[in-house]
């Protein structure tokens, strides 16, 4: 399971680079039409902020176990998330991606579960979408006025980092950022390698930052249609963009979590072997002996 497992985290950093060219390019158009929009202030739903009154919260979480602490993690940070956002009076949604998160959360009913989903072994395209269409039409409805996220980012094999992010609204200059209110520059990106060091498995991260200073329009040009038909039609691109990586992260952590925890379980299977074996020796040098000693008392009888 642990090799599977390293095998895995391989393919989804494939996966991450596979998909960049488009992530890159598509900022470059988010980046520059939010400038044209804010220079013409024009009202859009993307940057839309509302008094809060209701959130809608999305847990990541994996479908299997047997990967340590990782799943554990995730709902403990969510857990704590919902306590605080019910603490300030807010109402408060659920929706969970990964079945852990999903049985864990159906069996308490204090807790506003709206709708789960798969995260499945290789999250593609259309997963996200899925995904990302439902917070749009939760957001863009007003049924909620914000969007955070909890998903455990991957720092290496040994480290993942569980972590909540404000998915909606967006900032003008179409950033994400953290409940903390420090904005990531969406143009950035991680990209992990699982390499070896010294004979061990390790894992190099390389940090890329996209040149947006390239897609800035005219101030001049007009558009044929209205710019906000244009975030609309963008946003949900954006979201299946941003949610793909997320989901990429978590399941990578997900992965390291297993390896790691396969290989502490085949530390302890050894160890534990070990015990028995020398457990065993006693007794039987215990058994023999007391039979010596039998055998030698009626010989001398």
């Amino acid at each position: 399971m642990k090799l599977v497992a390293a095998a895995k985290v391989r393919r989804a950093q494939d996966a991450v680079v596979n998909g960049r060219p488009f992530a890159e390019n598509f900022i470059k158009v988010l980046w520059a039409v939010n400038q044209k929009l804010r220079v013409e202030d024009v009202d859009s739903p993307l940057v839309a902020v509302r008094p809060v009154k209701s959130v809608l919260l999305v847990c990541v979480t994996g479908d299997l176990g047997l990967c340590g602490g990782y799943n554990n993690f995730a709902i403990k940070k969510t857990e704590a998330r919902l306590r605080e956002l019910m603490g300030m009076g807010l109402s408060v949604k659920l929706v969970c991606v990964g079945k852990k998160g999903a049985v864990y959360f159906k069996r308490r009913p204090q807790y506003n579960l709206a709708k789960s989903f798969d995260l499945g072994a290789k999250p593609t395209t259309k997963e996200a979408q899925a995904i990302a269409d439902e917070l749009y039409s939760s957001f863009v409805s007003a049924d909620v006025d914000k969007v955070e996220m909890v998903f455990t980012k991957f720092v290496s094999l040994i480290a993942s980092e569980p972590t909540i992010q404000t998915l909606l609204p967006l900032t003008p200059a179409g950033e994400i950022c953290d409940i903390d209110g420090v904005c990531v520059d969406a143009a950035e990106d991680e990209l992990f390698r699982l390499t070896t060091v010294d004979g061990k498995l390790a894992v190099e991260v390389e940090k890329v930052t996209t040149d947006t200073s390239g897609g800035e329009f005219d101030a001049g040009l007009l558009f044929e249609q209205d710019p906000v038909q244009i975030i609309d039609a963008l946003l949900p691109l954006y979201m299946n963009a941003t949610l793909l990586r997320s989901l990429q992260e978590a399941l990578a952590s997900e992965l390291a979590a297993r390896m790691n925890a396969m290989n502490s379980a085949s530390d302890n299977a050894k160890e534990l072997k070990k015990k028995l074996t020398l457990s065993y020796n006693r007794a039987r040098q215990a058994l023999i002996t007391n039979q010596i000693i039998e055998i030698v008392s009626g010989s001398n009888a």
